[in-house]
């Protein structure tokens, strides 16, 4: 076979990896199940699938399509060749706005054709909680819905067409045919697609399967039937029942999970915009139940989405960086909040419809707290909505909320029953379960506490789904409301719509695909659902002696919070900061995701001594630019950074630590020592040939600037020149300056800069000794270093820094350690002390921002002129603290106005952009978004950057000179 998929390779014009990294990083998707993959094909167009298909039929082998990978149901894993066509497979390739319609390849994003659609006042209505990431070819494959599929259905309701190669490698048009036009169909030519329409004509036609079918499918009145393929909706349409719509096998494509045919070409139906105004009435009530009766009363009042949130995902939202931050609605400790969302033209209609809800239920005993929110507020809501799945992930240790019986759908008027029912069998088995989403559909996701490590858990498992199903059966429901049957209903599909039914789907499966190439084991003939796990049966987990502190768990169990959700695939388009490397080449193997993929993987199966010792991992990690967008924008909370600098720790060990690795570690060493004749260094690192020999001795990139040293630093300036210097008296309160290495022998103005706009503002400023922030160690891996530099700062401020004594810094990643590294760095009876300091600790930025909250700083000791910024805020700024502050700081003069480029990292990421193998990209990363801000800003815009390494990035990419805020404040004080 390995000489077979080498023939393979070199007839495809896209690419195929057959090497054990990228099988593994294929192996799962977002769900519990892992399965390596023969082989993953990139295909570059239509000619190199037709090759993939003849291949798989040729070798008794399969294809497993795949776009994002997101699916919960095991759908896009197996033994077979994985074809990814996110990269490739991604225009919108016609547009029709008087009809409504739009044609897409299967690798278009569902946010970003609504991009495309927006100026032309149209908008694809059906929306899963990844959206930013999911595309259309997943969302016609699991027949995908979301929050307002009670207004717009799901996908299998707007899909009109579609092109598609069968198992043969016939090219096929499946779409709208009147009766005439079905039976033509059916009289064709001896074709694959002739058989297809043949056999689907003799099984509906046939008034035994019609009674069958109508019997035992789920309820015609749940919206959400995705049991099996949808024969029940075909069965509804002519030449089979009367006075229906006309025939579309699209019908049947939708939900079928690529096990059908490879779509090519997508032709969506599109409605007009929504109603302009969007108002969430949040309903807090004291349990599940009473949520749900509510929510029957609710549906009376057409809104376009009831969304459930319970309290087990409330809690996990008060210690995750960015959904903390969405709870400012929430009063007192709700058991469950219903959030009903109205879409109307005027407020004041909405604010009208929720006051006759809150009317209604409070006459009838339900919900106690009412608050109606809009505009941003609203968005910070469906964030926090969104956000539940990976949330779950977050739980500590082994046990985790894990997806069983998530997808279930029933009649809404039956859903607080079933959910009472649901709760009364888990409890028999002592166990609780998260609820979230669905309600206005009928479906919650419900997801059991459940530790698949251990044989009990497995067998659990199984059994939970063994129950579940035998009461979604009771009520008639759909065992997949959205999420699809893939591996993990599979299995209980027969239970579900009975035998004969059950063979009935194993003829179209083997009528359409023979030789079963298409994503075998889906739908039909599933393998035991607690087969196949990522989680092996009695798997231990191994202890690892870390050199941070990872709180109650292992480096292994915060790598497997990483549920595959794929939020780490956004693009620039989606906003954010994670995750960079990805954004630019948008190649799995630089996700996040993927990150956490290789060391779950090895972390768990290698034999070595040092389980970090694979060159493998060092080479997924390698573009991890340690942004930190990962710690604040991934709801599981997943921090690559410390987990990237942990890895790096523990491979030197065994190989070494690197040259380079060493130069940029001791960054401060060195520029103490060329500090000692700075104008000698900045000469031979400006001179064409030294310059170029340092850069290729250092493995420097050879078009990259190099950081001039200043004349002075920071410190000696404070201790020799700002005694003479200093007028007056201070009046508010003493603050110390954090004295970071960067600032101190590169940015010296902007540390001057920032120690006298202090002392204008009315503050003693102090500065003391003490070692440098540690950055350039931490940022390669040499953790142990780190920890004696973190251990001894923390010992000299923790004495003289608290709540009326603050230390202040310049640099972002200097100064923001304290509160991020720090904590998790320093031995165990420093933490406390860690922990305590790190309250007291501001970016200047954010001091001054709130001591102008406060009335502390006004406008009145600026100057009135007028000034526009754009403002590039700092990666680690972003995911810690917030860049919003520089941009409150940057607006307290009252004529200063402020846009925040909606950029994500700059790219330098402080040594990334210097090293030669990393330069391109870095520049890419600028590129995507920065740099076009920066060269597109109005004459007289300046551009501000709190970061030493984004200045630098910005001046290397577009020759402009970026300012740090505190420089554009003093400037502007009077």
């Amino acid at each position: 076979m390995r000489d077979k998929l080498e023939q393979l390779a070199k007839e495809l014009e896209g690419t195929l990896y057959t090497d054990d990294t990228m099988r593994t990083l294929y192996a799962t998707d977002a769900s519990a199940y892992r399965e390596m993959p023969l082989a993953v094909a990139i295909p570059q167009h239509i000619a190199d699938l037709k090759t993939l298909i003849s291949f798989a039929r040729n070798n008794n082998t399969s294809l497993i399509p795949r776009t994002a990978g997101t699916s919960l149901a095991g759908q896009v894993v197996g033994n077979g060749i994985v074809v990814d066509v996110s990269r490739t497979f991604t225009g919108i390739l016609e547009f029709n706005a008087a009809e409504s319609w739009v044609r897409v390849q299967p690798g278009v994003i569902r946010d970003e054709l609504n991009i495309f659609l927006k100026p032309h006042g149209l908008y694809f209505g059906p929306e899963t909680s990844t959206a930013n990431r999911a595309m259309i070819g997943g969302m016609v494959g699991n027949n995908s819905c979301g929050s307002n599929s009670v207004v717009y259905g799901s996908t299998r309701e707007h899909l009109l067409e579609v092109k598609a190669l069968l198992s043969n490698g016939e090219e096929v048009t499946f779409s709208t045919l009147d009766t005439e036009a079905f039976h033509q169909k059916c009289e064709g030519p001896d074709t694959l697609e002739t058989k297809i329409y043949r056999q689907i004509r003799t099984a509906l036609s046939h008034h035994t399967n019609q009674d069958e079918i109508r019997r035992e499918f789920p309820k015609k009145s749940i919206p959400r039937r995705n049991t099996g393929y949808a024969v029940d909706m075909l069965l509804e349409t002519a030449p089979f029942t009367a006075g229906t719509e006309d025939f579309n096998f699209c019908k049947l494509i939708a939900g079928s999970e690529g096990t059908l045919a490879f779509l090519t070409e997508i032709k969506l139906h599109v409605d007009p915009l929504p109603p302009k105004e969007t108002g969430l009435l949040c309903i807090h009530f004291n349990n599940v139940d009473e949520s749900l009766r509510a929510n029957v009363l609710v549906m009376d009042f057409k809104p376009s989405a009831s969304e459930l949130i319970d309290h087990y995902v409330l809690e996990c939202t008060k210690d995750n960086i960015e959904q903390s931050k969405n709870r400012f609605f929430v009063q007192g400790d709700p058991g469950a909040i219903l959030v009903v969302e109205f879409c109307r033209d005027t407020r004041e209609e909405i604010t009208a419809i929720a006051g006759r809800v809150e009317a209604t239920l409070r006459a009838a005993g339900l919900g106690y707290h009412f608050p109606l929110l809009f505009g941003n507020d609203s968005k910070k809501i469906w964030a926090l909505r969104k956000a539940g799945l990976g949330l779950l992930s977050n739980l500590p240790g082994d046990e985790k909320a894990v997806p069983v019986i998530e997808d279930t759908a029933v009649a809404v008027e039956d859903l607080p029953a079933f959910i009472r029912d649901f709760n009364i069998i888990l409890q028999q088995y002592g166990l609780y379960a998260v609820h979230y989403a669905h309600a206005g559909s009928g479906e919650i996701h419900l997801r059991p506490i459940i530790n698949l490590k251990t044989e009990e858990g497995n067998l659990l498992f199984r059994k939970i789904a063994e129950e579940i199903a035998t009461l979604v059966k009771k009520y008639h429901g759909s065992l997949s409301g959205e999420h699809g049957d893939g591996r993990l209903r599979g299995e209980f599909i027969k239970q579900m719509v009975g035998d004969k039914n059950y063979e009935l789907l194993r003829q179209i499966k083997y009528t359409w695909d023979p030789e079963n190439i298409f994503n075998p084991s889906k739908i039909v003939d599933t393998p035991s659902m607690n087969s196949m796990l990522r989680y092996e049966p009695g798997q231990k987990t191994p202890a690892f002696n870390t050199i941070f502190h990872f709180p109650e768990q292992t480096i292994l169990q915060h790598a497997e919070q990483c549920n595959g959700s794929g939020d780490c695939r956004k693009t620039p388009l989606s906003g954010g900061t994670m995750c960079p490397s990805y954004m630019a080449t948008r190649n799995e193997k630089d996700t996040t995701r993927a990150r956490a993929n290789i060391l779950r993987e090895f972390l768990t199966h290698s034999h070595k001594e040092n389980r970090f010792d694979h060159k493998e991992i060092y080479e997924v990690l390698d573009l991890c630019l340690a942004c930190k967008g990962c710690k604040s924008e991934c709801p599981s909370n997943v921090d690559m950074a410390k987990m990237k600098m942990e890895f790096l720790q523990h491979y030197y060990d065994a190989n070494g630590v690197p040259m380079r690795a060493k130069m940029i570690g001791n960054f401060s060493k060195l520029s103490a020592l060329a500090a000692i004749t700075p104008g000698i260094y900045n000469g031979l690192i400006n001179n064409k040939l030294t310059g170029g020999i340092i850069r290729k001795f250092s493995g420097f990139a050879s078009k990259r600037s190099l950081p001039a040293l200043h004349s002075t630093t920071w410190r000696k300036w404070f201790n020799r020149q700002w005694p003479k210097e200093k007028t007056g008296t201070a009046g508010h309160k003493t603050v110390y300056v954090f004295c970071d290495e960067f600032t101190n022998y590169n940015d010296t103005t902007i540390g001057i800069k920032a120690v006298k706009l202090l002392h204008k503002l009315g503050y003693d400023v102090k500065m003391t000794e003490h070692p440098e922030s540690a950055r350039a160690y931490m940022s390669k891996g040499l953790l142990r270093k780190a920890r004696e530099i973190a251990e001894e700062n923390i010992r000299i401020f923790s004495t003289v820094i608290n709540a009326d004594t603050p230390l202040l810094g310049v640099e972002p990643s200097s100064i923001l350690s304290f509160r991020d590294e720090y904590p998790d760095l320093v031995s165990e009876g420093l933490r406390q002390q860690a922990h305590d300091l790190s309250r007291h600790v501001f970016l200047i930025d954010e001091f001054i921002a709130n001591e102008a909250a406060k009335g502390h700083i006004t406008a009145a000791q600026f100057t009135t002129a007028q000034q526009h910024i754009k403002l590039h805020g700092h990666c680690q700024q972003k995911a810690l603290s917030s860049s919003q502050h520089s941009q409150q700081m940057l607006s307290i003069p009252q004529n200063y106005s402020v846009e925040v480029i909606p950029s994500g990292c700059c790219g330098m990421a402080g040594s990334f952009g210097y090293e030669k193998e990393h330069y391109d990209l870095s520049m890419q990363i600028g590129e995507m978004v920065l740099f076009p801000a920066v060269r597109n800003a109005a004459k007289g815009t300046l551009i501000a950057a709190p970061g030493t390494s984004c200045r630098h990035q910005v001046k290397d990419g577009t020759g402009v000179k970026a300012m740090h805020p505190v420089e554009i404040l003093y400037d502007a004080i009077v």
